[in-house]
């Protein structure tokens, strides 16, 4: 199993527009991020989780020719705004392509997304909904374990597939779902900057996360230019946990 970071910053971006602080004039590559996406492949299949205002530029960026599922883990704008752009998908194998997600992120999808499910003009692209429940689903025989935590007033969702966890977006993992984390291990785990945030993991949160649920490795994504540079930051971490950084790949061999 391939991970594939295709972007790890936060809804703006980094750099941000107009910004002109250390991070967002840096010119390390690793400082330079994408909204916030991850792709998962397997010999059989090609996942790839949220699908943001950048999901074209990370698909010809790591020359995706197959997709057959997005899963996603919440409704905001920077997680769904790009999935008009499957219609390449659909051209390609002449198919929909699989949308997962629970009812009111698919709600959402029909609400930005109207056109798709009322046109039938030939050249929209085709998405085929499909649910998630607490009890999990299975994609090309890839079991995938839906892990609930919180952001801000919003519940959703996390994923877990074998030893891999995918978490973004939270400030809040319920010890119901820890339970459902251990023997997790590589974590990948959103926090925003190191100060505390109201509907983010700060730095530190993350890290307790990590420890609670000790996997083999951990990723921190969903990185904000208030974080700090790459170089500066990277240092700071314990030996076993990494700012992950766009285009950053690791191989799972359970």
């Amino acid at each position: 199993m391939k991970i594939t970071f295709l972007g790890t910053g936060t809804s703006q971006g980094v750099p941000v527009i107009a910004c002109e602080c250390q991070t967002c004039t840096s010119d390390d590559p690793r400082d330079k991020r994408l909204r916030t996406s991850l792709m998962l492949q397997t010999a059989d299949v090609t996942l790839v989780f949220d699908a943001g205002p950048d999901f074209r530029q990370q698909m010809l960026r790591e020359h995706v020719s197959r997709l057959d599922a997005i899963i996603l883990t919440h409704e905001h704008k920077d997680h769904i705004a790009g999935m008009d752009d499957v219609r390449a998908f659909n051209y390609k194998s002449q198919d929909a392509i699989d949308i997962y997600a629970e009812e009111n992120v698919q709600e959402a999808v029909k609400r930005e997304f109207k056109y798709v499910f009322e046109n039938k003009y030939p050249g929209i692209p085709k998405m085929r909904l499909n649910p998630i429940t607490q009890f999990g689903f299975d994609i090309k025989g890839l079991k995938i374990i839906p892990i609930r935590v919180r952001h801000k007033e919003l519940d959703i969702y996390g994923f877990r597939i074998g030893v891999f966890a995918y978490i973004t977006d939270a400030d809040y993992i319920p010890e119901s779902s820890i339970e459902k984390l251990i023997g997790v291990k590589y974590l990948v785990i959103n926090a925003l900057r190191k100060q505390k945030h109201s509907s983010h993991f700060s730095l530190s949160e993350a890290i307790d996360n990590i420890r609670k649920i000790s996997p083999k490795r951990s990723f921190i994504t969903h990185i904000s230019h208030q974080m700090g540079r790459y170089i500066e930051v990277s240092p700071e971490l314990p030996p076993e946990v990494m700012l992950a950084y766009d285009g950053l790949t690791f191989n799972i061999d359970e």
